[in-house]
């Protein structure tokens, strides 16, 4: 029996929802129904874009120095971007 071939296998559902109001533009990725990236961006506002992190099981948060336990559902910025 053969293994199945890459080209046998569907591609993950890819969502990009956006919602916007006068205050804020929120852009929320999905994959296969989880989602894994949530950026809000201020508008009317010299405020950066953050980004919300998610508990979805892509990052450690076990506790310990330099864990991102406890930062479930905050705020982060981006300080450098390569």
């Amino acid at each position: 029996m053969q293994p199945a071939l890459a080209a046998d296998t569907p591609d993950a559902k890819v969502e990009r929802i956006v919602l916007e109001d006068d205050a804020n533009r929120i852009e929320e990725l999905k994959v296969r129904g989880q989602t894994q990236k949530v950026t809000v961006q201020p508008k009317n506002s010299k405020a950066p874009a953050y980004e919300i992190v998610m508990g979805d099981g892509s990052r450690e948060l076990s506790a310990g120095p330099g864990s991102n336990r406890g930062a479930v559902g905050q705020r982060v910025w981006r300080v450098l971007s390569f």
